[in-house]
């Protein structure tokens, strides 16, 4: 097994997103300047593709915010690398921003409570779904700190159990604590199929129902890479008092590149 390094580095910039600091501002703040009245809110859903497919939809989410200090964020795990349930307890990310640090006070108390999730940077190394949320916080918060968990497993009582720890350790901080689900909706059917399928794992979100939103996901056979931070962040958020979800935006890559026949559904998603 592996440990943490101290300074995790980018391994999507340029790619998914622009690599030069200036370029990277300058396309975030294209994405989050909607003015709107900020919500105080316990988790979300965002997209994690590059940005020039979902950058609208996760800015959109961010911009909606009223963003806390300290963060925890879930993604899938897309490389097959690392332990099923892998956590980062110290050390920094790096992104053409700047660094941001890791939450170890946080992280070391979800492993003490948590036995499920191991200390793995191998499954951080090469996974995009965090690192792309990164720079929007770094433009909108001056310092923060949070929590990379890469979940991939698909079994609800791990993602339930793993929800309740969260929301346990959140508790006890007293503190905002933003829970951050990084997910892409359906993928590579057509724009009409995949509207379709979303909207099924959709309306399961915006009826805070975790154990729906595992279900209906394995029974259509919806491709959302993310459900698993989805089950595990609406597990928290209702442990933490939700009482409602908001579709902030919703759009496919269909709607960036013409190409209707196979595209991939991106939804932004504010719990509170």
């Amino acid at each position: 097994m592996s440990t943490s390094a101290t300074v995790r580095r980018p391994a999507v910039a340029g790619r998914f997103y622009p690599g030069r600091r200036d370029d990277l501002l300058r396309e975030i703040r294209d994405y989050t300047s909607t003015k709107t009245e900020k919500v105080r809110a316990l988790g979300c859903l965002s997209p994690h593709a590059g940005y020039m497919y979902s950058g609208h939809v996760a800015g959109a989410v961010f911009a909606q915010l009223e963003l806390p200090t300290r963060y925890i964020i879930l993604c899938p795990n897309h490389t097959g690398a690392g332990e099923p349930l892998s956590i980062m307890s110290e050390g920094s990310w790096l992104t053409p921003l700047g660094e941001v640090a890791i939450d170890t006070e946080l992280a070391r108390t979800l492993q003490s409570r948590f036995p499920l999730l191991h200390e793995d940077s191998a499954a951080h190394h090469a996974e995009h779904a965090i690192e792309v949320q990164l720079p929007f916080i770094q433009s909108l918060v001056r310092e923060f700190t949070f929590v990379p968990i890469v979940i991939g497993t698909a079994h609800f009582e791990a993602l339930s159990a793993l929800g309740a720890t969260i929301a346990a350790a959140i508790k006890e901080l007293n503190e905002n604590v933003l829970i951050v689900a990084s997910s892409d909706m359906n993928h590579y059917e057509d724009d009409a199929t995949t509207r379709v399928k979303d909207s099924l794992a959709i309306e399961r979100v915006l009826a805070l129902d975790p154990q729906g939103l595992h279900r209906v996901v394995q029974e259509q056979d919806i491709s959302m890479c993310g459900y698993g931070p989805g089950v595990a962040m609406l597990t928290a958020a209702n442990r933490l008092g939700a009482q409602k979800a908001e579709l902030v935006k919703y759009a496919t890559s269909g709607d960036i590149s013409g190409d209707r026949d196979q595209v991939v559904g991106y939804a932004g998603i504010v719990v509170s």
